[in-house]
């Protein structure tokens, strides 16, 4: 019984070695950018303060903030915030961990001044910054989200009047002076119904909706500052909403609906306006048969947002009157937005092996050394594992697998925290040459990558989850609607928002932000056998649809740059059958990183093939190939391109290591397609038959590399009774290139970038070949 094309050569053992944390000395205290955690809600004051002084003169000087607790029992923590004055920058954070973004700095205590105790203060060990420009007095300050000087906060006042815009059968719009600071910036605006909240607005404007036709309202309005505190309520207004028995004539249909332009997640359409008999109220802008945004009747523009890549969109637009009359449909225009790598470009995506730290002593620096971070678009950060209980994101958890692939619970509840943020990188081994201390908040390859990504701006991160040794429980995860909820809340709070499980005085709520710009889905494999003892079913293909959906919902909503969500997928159409709806998934998906690789290996465990070589990466079926089946990277693409699958959501998957046999025959071939013994040694003693392939090259003695045209592989071998290895080089690189432009496809994928020499060889080879 043969083996389906393999999942990925991934390392399935990572090393369980720990660094313990180095501590520096006390003035050598420096603040890690972690992000800012949003405003606390308003709270009666506490008991601790903080006093702002300074020192030195001129255009540098110092700023000290000294903490005081006022109350009857020590303080555990603390949090300051504060603004800058105006043309005032700051750095040399001591006795404390501080962010900056903007004018506005956030400090997280340092391990040892967290406790105040009860009137005492910080000193000596007082947080103080270096401050350049013209010397001032930081607005703004609280400490625990209460004001530094310990008063209570003063709420901003009531807005104006609210005056009635719009009013039809079921909705009503309103408008108001803006309400007047207190302490703190007004944020938002709560129209009330009464005591209920009936819309909230970031604008002086709102409009109130689901009401009931003909009936007669009263709002009023509220402001709330960015701290969370209410003002008191607006003079009422009073409003009645249309009834539609007056009016049953609906407006005319919006006319010359086109688009007038796109990026790769919107597009913008204009179109000729309405008319009513009485007065049109509103446009509604249809995604399909889905409503997609709602504007004024004083707009005959668009932009419609949260759209994916490379994705056929068809648009209507309906007017709406006061009596909520729908016009018939504008006519119907098509948009496609552009690629996820922009037009003439293509994309490159690199997996970084969490584990890599380790064995291989490949480090996010050597992404920088090697030149490859110039050269990608993508860095995919493998893996991270799904909760065996709870099935959610699982984090903070330093657990080795089992070191047995054919146990089923080798991945169960495992997963590397230390590597993943809790470990102090040298100086040596640093993106930017500067050294972890012991107690930064973010630490381990996480910090590294923030700062590859500050060195390389262009660079995006996603977090992959799952992986052939993950992969068990995203059955589980996906099996219902509460469940992928669930599961996929707890992914963004964890990986996008950046909320870390506490780990040997790392992480915590936000420390994580900024790491990751998206998540990566794994699930080797919905709907078919994965690693021993995954769970698997015949609905997993629908609820793997399901999840994507649900992740691309939540990842829309927060906000801000458009969160990328990918996935790694399958090039055995069997397996593609069983769990991938192809026609439905990348409604939601950014692009898919196709398996292009393990089409022939004997294994770790001699489980696979061991009898037989095989090439494993090969672009056309070899016509030698002895096998009834057919894997190769054109089949694997032609099955997703058949079901109508744009090319340019697409990448090829590329193996940057090599699969291997021992005790080879000739057979006049060169070994290809002959008798073998079992997997040759690999690069570490428990992956037999895989190696890197900077390893490969500088350590199978007498290994002579060969090229078959007609397959587009490339092999090596030692002579007979010797080893037979199967990779991609420059040359194969070179001619898939080529070919992957020929069809249109979006680029290449990498597993992954340790397998390359330390100048980056095959990196630059698919460089070149996707310019």
């Amino acid at each position: 019984m043969r083996r389906p094309a393999r999942p990925p050569a991934r390392p399935p053992r990572r090393a369980a070695a720990l660094l313990t944390a180095i501590l520096l000395p006390l003035s050598l205290l420096t603040a890690l950018a972690a992000a800012p955690a949003p405003a606390a809600p308003a709270h009666a004051a506490g008991t601790l303060t903080a006093t702002f002084t300074t020192e030195g003169s001129g255009s540098s000087w110092q700023g000290k903030y000294v903490v005081r607790n006022s109350g009857s029992a020590a303080s555990t923590d603390w949090t300051l915030e504060f603004d800058l004055p105006s043309g005032v920058t700051v750095s040399g954070h001591t006795h404390g961990e501080a962010t900056v973004s903007g004018s506005h700095v956030t400090v997280k205590n340092a391990y040892y001044n967290g406790r105040v105790p009860a009137g005492g203060s910080t000193e000596p060990y007082s947080y103080t910054f270096t401050g350049r420009g013209p010397i001032g007095t930081p607005t703004g300050c609280t400490i625990n989200g209460d004001k530094c000087d310990g008063t209570p906060d003063k709420p901003p006042t009531a807005p104006g009047t609210p005056t009635v815009t719009t009013a039809t059968s079921r909705t009503i719009s309103l408008s108001w002076p803006p309400a007047g600071a207190g302490d703190y910036p007004v944020t938002t605006y709560e129209v009330l119904d009464g005591d209920r909240v009936a819309a909230t607005s970031t604008t002086n404007g709102a409009t109130v909706t689901d009401l009931t036709p003909a009936t007669r309202y009263t709002f009023t309005v509220r402001a709330k500052d960015r701290r969370g505190n209410t003002g008191p309520q607006s003079p009422p207004v009073t409003a009645t909403t249309v009834d539609p028995a007056t009016d049953p004539t609906p407006p005319t249909p919006p006319g010359n609906l086109r688009a007038t332009g796109k990026t790769q997640v919107s597009a913008s359409l204009a179109w000729e306006k309405s008319t009513d008999n009485v007065a049109v109220a509103a446009y509604d802008i249809y995604r399909g048969s889905t409503l997609a945004k709602t504007v004024p009747a004083s707009a005959t523009t668009a932009t419609v947002e949260g759209l994916t890549p490379a994705t056929a969109y068809t648009f209507t637009v309906k007017a709406r009157d006061t009596a909520d009359n729908a016009s018939p449909a504008s006519n119907a225009v098509n948009v496609t937005t552009d690629d996820a790598a922009g037009p003439g470009n293509h994309l490159k995506v690199g997996y970084f092996a969490q584990w890599g730290i380790y064995g291989r002593q490949h480090f996010v620096k050597n992404l920088d050394t090697s030149g490859a971070a110039a050269k990608l678009d993508v860095i995919n950060y493998a893996f991270e594992n799904v909760d065996p209980v709870n099935h959610t994101c699982l984090a903070g958890v330093v657990k080795g697998v089992s070191g047995n692939p054919q146990d089923p619970d080798e991945g169960t509840g495992a997963g590397d925290a230390e590597a993943d943020y809790g470990r102090a990188f040298s100086a040596a081994q640093s993106v930017d040459g500067v050294a972890d201390d012991g107690w930064g908040k973010l630490r381990g390859n996480f910090n590294q990558l923030k700062k590859l990504k500050a060195k390389h701006p262009h660079l995006k991160v996603v977090v992959s989850l799952g992986g052939w040794t993950f992969s068990k429980f995203f059955a589980d995860a996906a099996a219902t609607p509460a469940s992928r909820e669930k599961f996929v809340k707890s992914c963004v709070d964890t990986w996008i928002k950046g909320d870390l499980p506490a780990y040997n005085g790392a992480g915590g709520p936000g420390t994580g932000a900024g790491v990751f710009d998206g998540i990566d889905i794994d699930w080797e494999w919905p709907g078919s056998e994965g690693h021993p003892g995954n769970r698997w079913g015949p609905t997993d293909k629908n609820n793997l649809t399901a999840l994507l959906a649900e992740f691309r919902k939540q990842l829309d909503a927060t906000g801000g740059a458009h969160k990328l969500l990918t996935a790694f997928t399958p090039a055995d159409p069997a397996k593609i059958e069983a769990g991938w709806d192809i026609k439905k998934i990348f409604e939601y998906l950014d692009f898919a990183n196709v398996q292009g690789y393990d089409f022939h290996g004997a294994g770790s465990d001699n489980s696979w093939e061991p009898k037989r070589t095989g090439h494993q990466a090969n672009l056309h079926r070899d016509a030698q190939d002895p096998y009834p089946f057919d894997f190769s990277v054109e089949k694997a693409v032609q099955t997703y391109l058949d079901a109508g699958v744009n090319p340019r959501k697409l990448t090829i998957g590329f193996p940057f290591y090599g699969r291997g046999w021992k005790e080879v025959a000739d057979g006049g071939a060169k070994g290809e397609w002959q008798s073998a013994n079992g997997a040759a040694p690999g690069q570490f003693p428990e992956e037999a038959g895989t190696k890197g392939y900077h390893n490969l090259l500088t350590t199978v003695p007498n290994l002579t590399v060969h090229h078959d045209e007609q397959s587009i592989s490339t092999y090596g071998y030692t002579g007979n009774n010797g080893q037979w290895w199967s990779f991609d080089d420059p040359w194969s690189i070179g001619k898939k290139t080529e070919w992957i432009r020929s069809k249109g496809l979006l680029g290449g994928m990498i597993w992954e970038m340790s397998g390359d020499t330390p100048t980056g060889t095959l990196m630059t080879a698919l460089d070149n070949g996707l310019k």
